[in-house]
């Protein structure tokens, strides 16, 4: 791990852009490193949100079961941030992430991740905003397989 260029990094990150570098250096030396090789479990459904990870290269799917089988509902790049909403509400996780290749993580504890919300007003308003727009997402999907589903009637049939 090179403290400084996982710092230059998280730069990179529209989330922690506007981060002070000596903030950043601080948040890349507090991670755990986590590496995955495909197929790996990154985190499962249900299980404790103890921590926030970072994709610092790699892509990780998406499962809604406990069990990554089937097609993932979502495929998500590096320099993405995923276990926040858990973290967040201090929930289990909604998601089983799979890794997708090979995977190289910054881990945040829960603990210092809500300690950089409560710390940078601009890190907070980027991650609601971020989970504004996955709940938006995932409302549409929800709206457009309702509607391609056909009519379901209150009377029986005869």
């Amino acid at each position: 791990m090179d403290l400084f260029k996982d710092a230059e990094q998280l730069r990179e990150i529209p989330l922690f852009a506007r981060l002070e570098p000596t903030r950043l250096e601080l948040l890349a030396f507090s991670s755990e490193e986590a590496s995955f090789d495909d197929g790996d479990i990154i985190f499962t459904m249900n299980s404790s949100s103890d921590s926030a990870y970072v994709s610092m290269s790699g892509q990780a799917e998406v499962f809604l079961r406990k069990e990554a089988t089937g097609e993932p509902i979502a495929v998500l790049p590096a320099n993405d941030l995923v276990g926040e909403m858990g973290v967040i509400g201090n929930q289990p996780r909604v998601a089983t992430l799979r890794a997708k290749g090979q995977v190289r993580c910054l881990r945040i504890l829960a603990d210092d991740f809500l300690d950089l919300l409560k710390d940078n007003p601009e890190v907070s308003l980027n991650v609601l905003r971020q989970l504004v727009d996955r709940l938006t997402k995932s409302s549409q999907a929800l709206e457009a397989m309702r509607s391609s589903m056909p009519a379901v009637s209150d009377s029986p049939t005869p």
